[in-house]
């Protein structure tokens, strides 16, 4: 299953839709005031299914994830030198990225790919194509993302760079 979303260039909240291969809106998120940035994530019908909320005040970027308002697990950047990466608390999930720390990929504790991440360069927002292998997992890999999203835009703009 391949989702493909594109932030909003001008949305302060982070409020976006994610598409499905034929085009069809799959989920909406949207940003909400909090402490650290924090995102809920719709089904198509306007349904909560999830949420997104990162952690201030830790000493390495940290977000939790949630479904139906139970923790299920999070995910914090690791002291890396090279590229990007992540340690997610969910399943035995692993994440690591390229040097720019654009492209990345989730496995499971085997070495099996759960999704790939992709995004694609050259627009003034941000565009990413996830392709998950299992359908049923396409919700929780796309709160991860949204998650290492996040954790790499805060970096970002605190160095005054672009995400």
């Amino acid at each position: 299953m391949k989702l493909f979303f594109k932030e909003r260039l001008f949305s302060w909240l982070g409020s976006y839709e994610i598409f499905g291969e034929n085009g069809e809106i799959v989920y909406s998120v949207k940003g909400k005031l909090d402490w650290g940035k924090c995102f809920k994530i719709f089904n198509a019908s306007g349904d909560e299914l999830g949420m997104v909320k990162q952690k201030v005040l830790t000493w390495l970027p940290m977000s939790e994830i949630y479904q139906h308002g139970e923790k299920i697990g999070s995910v914090k950047r690791s002291l890396s030198f090279f590229h990007p990466k992540y340690q997610i608390d969910y399943k035995g999930w692993l994440v690591e990225g390229n040097f720019t720390g654009w492209n990345y990929r989730i496995w499971d504790e085997n070495g099996v790919t759960i999704a790939t991440v992709n995004k694609e360069l050259w627009h003034l927002s941000d565009h990413y194509t996830i392709d998950v292998e299992k359908e049923e997992d396409a919700l929780t890999v796309l709160m991860f993302v949204l998650a290492i999203d996040a954790e790499k835009d805060t970096a970002a703009k605190a160095s005054g760079g672009a995400s």
